[in-house]
């Protein structure tokens, strides 16, 4: 019996891994269609390894995000990928935030986020020197790495199972055969018993292909980071972060160390007009047309055009963006910075203009798509492949 998984990101490898593991004498195939895995969401995300701060207690997000976390620090140290162990600090710099700090805590304590503590401007200036703020939540054991080495490790995983990765094979069909699903792709039809598609920006495509609704639609948003130049690099030793709007699922503009040594500084949030290029100017008609032309898009601006107006200035100005920093790191100064990554977000967005924030899935006993899910995606991708592939069996008994 053959599997396929569609999706060579990080939580479609992760999946694979998973049914190889539950179903060694199925034969699991991965179709990618780049010619890597991992080049997209995976291998453009700063690499934070979440420990829990944000999230409901209680809820779904909340335990695949401590469960993940340390399951995936555990198979890095495992396979040898770096770990940056730094430490994270959310810093409040207005009064008007210190309750959104102790909503933060508490939901900390109740997730078992490991070493978590709520700290004072002195402890602020021992951990950050350069850091300003009133009050901060510091998780000690919030670390980063590359993601996208964790995922040829993935990769490596399926294959050694007796698995294959097939790169290069972009999905164009899927075709209900008698007692079989033909999945055509570029490089040919693959035909399987049950397929599972982790499509990531392209899911909601992937699901109309199936004859899947469009609901929810991909909205996708670029976020570009600035570099600080080697010389500036003594002003942060981890991750600093603003205490985050609970309007919206972007965390705003933080530092982030790198595994290599490189901080980068971001992300901002505008409406990318190509899903899967990523310079400032990227165009493509059709991501275009579909973006522009979501419901709920429309509606969502509405509702937060000053927000939108603000991450768009800040992403065509590099002194609008240090600014913003500069709350946090009085003595940052565009000098300091250059241009740096982008990447894209693959936002799930309802036609009444919310921003999906829970998991997605729709499907049958032979096809499960993953419409949805969420950050901290790659974080808990060892987790969420459990889920999913919990999921995918309960359809195919």
């Amino acid at each position: 019996m053959r599997i396929v998984v569609v999706g060579g990101g990080i939580l479609g490898l992760a999946t694979a891994r998973e049914l190889g593991a539950r179903r060694p004498a199925a034969s699991v195939t991965v179709l990618e269609k780049e010619p890597a895995v991992g080049l997209h969401q995976t291998g453009r995300s700063s690499g934070v390894v979440h420990r829990g701060v944000y999230y409901a207690p209680g809820s779904l997000k909340a335990r695949l995000c401590v469960e993940g976390a340390a399951e995936l620090l555990r198979y890095c140290d495992e396979r040898e990928i770096a770990v940056l162990r730094c430490g994270k600090l959310v810093v409040a710099t207005t009064p008007a935030e210190i309750s959104r700090l102790d909503e933060l805590h508490a939901r900390s304590v109740a997730n078992g986020v490991p070493g978590v503590e709520r700290v004072g401007p002195e402890r602020i200036r021992e951990l950050e020197p350069h850091a300003a703020g009133i009050a901060a939540l510091h998780s000690p054991e919030t670390s980063v790495v590359d993601f996208r080495l964790v995922a040829e490790a993935l990769a490596a995983d399926v294959v050694a199972a007796g698995g294959e990765v097939l790169t290069g094979r972009e999905v164009t069909a899927f075709e209900r055969r008698p007692r079989s699903l033909a999945v055509h792709t570029t490089g040919g039809p693959v035909e399987a018993a049950h397929v599972v598609v982790c499509g990531g920006v392209q899911a909601d495509r992937l699901a109309a292909l199936s004859g899947g609704p469009r609901e929810p639609r991909i909205v996708p948003f670029r976020g570009d980071y600035l570099v600080l130049r080697p010389e500036a690099r003594h002003l942060v030793r981890g991750l600093v972060y603003p205490v985050p709007d609970p309007a919206f699922p972007f965390l705003g503009v933080h530092t982030t160390v790198r595994p290599d040594g490189a901080v980068w500084l971001g992300p901002n949030a505008v409406l990318a007009l190509a899903r899967e290029r990523y310079g400032r100017w990227s165009v493509r008609p059709r991501d275009a047309w579909d973006a522009l032309a979501a419901p709920g898009l429309r509606r969502l601006a509405r509702s937060h055009w000053r927000t939108g107006l603000a991450e768009v200035a800040r992403d065509h100005s590099v002194r609008l963006l240090v600014a913003e920093a500069r709350k946090l790191l009085p003595g940052l100064e565009a000098a300091h910075v250059e241009r740096g990554p982008s990447g894209i977000r693959a936002q799930a967005l309802g036609p009444d203009g919310g921003l999906v924030d829970d998991f997605v899935f729709d499907g049958d006993d032979r096809l499960l798509h993953v419409r949805n899910a969420p950050s901290p995606g790659a974080t808990s991708a060892l987790a969420i492949a459990r889920e999913i592939v919990d999921r995918a069996e309960q359809a195919w008994r």
